[in-house]
């Protein structure tokens, strides 16, 4: 198994390349995406749902705007979304695997959960460093050639940076 990560900066280009991900075949259980949410005081709801819209978090996403119609129609993957505080970061907005590492390894922080899916420490605390800087993540977790097939389709999708570990 291999983690491919992409780097986007914006959540339009990171959807799109769910979208492309999921049209060649790969599943809600090997993608992942995590984001910043926006801290509002305490004010929303703290977790997200399916809106009309797609993927919304109510008051937790910046300006109530929706997370994308994209996500919304990704099933499962909308399924394991949440809303988390990271130390460190504050609160993300993860789906997929990723999300369900997140929740148990809080302490540890968004480089504490890419540890567990073998990505080395330094480079994992270079892509939380990316999400505290408003960026967005998408990981997918598959075998050594799919991994190849995934960065392809990031990097046509928009990714700043794509890199392959494992």
């Amino acid at each position: 198994m291999a983690t491919t990560i992409g780097v986007f900066e914006s959540r339009d280009k990171a959807e799109r390349a769910v979208r492309k991900l999921r049209d060649a075949g790969f599943s809600d259980k090997e993608v992942s995406l995590v984001a910043r949410g926006e801290d509002n005081g305490g004010q929303g709801r703290g977790d997200m749902e399916a809106g009309d819209e797609g993927f919304t978090g109510g008051e937790n996403i910046r300006e109530g705007v929706s997370w994308g119609g994209g996500i919304g129609a990704l099933g499962g993957l909308l399924a394991s979304a949440g809303m988390l505080a990271i130390p460190g970061i504050g609160p993300i907005i993860a789906a997929g695997p990723l999300a369900a590492a997140l929740s148990g390894a809080v302490a540890g922080g968004l480089a504490g959960g890419l540890l567990d899916m073998g990505i080395p420490e330094e480079k994992g605390k270079q892509y939380e460093e990316e999400v505290k800087q408003g960026r967005v993540l998408c990981v997918v977790e598959a075998e050594s050639e799919r991994s190849r097939e995934a960065a392809q389709i990031m990097r046509e999708a928009g990714a700043m940076r794509v890199e392959t570990h494992g």
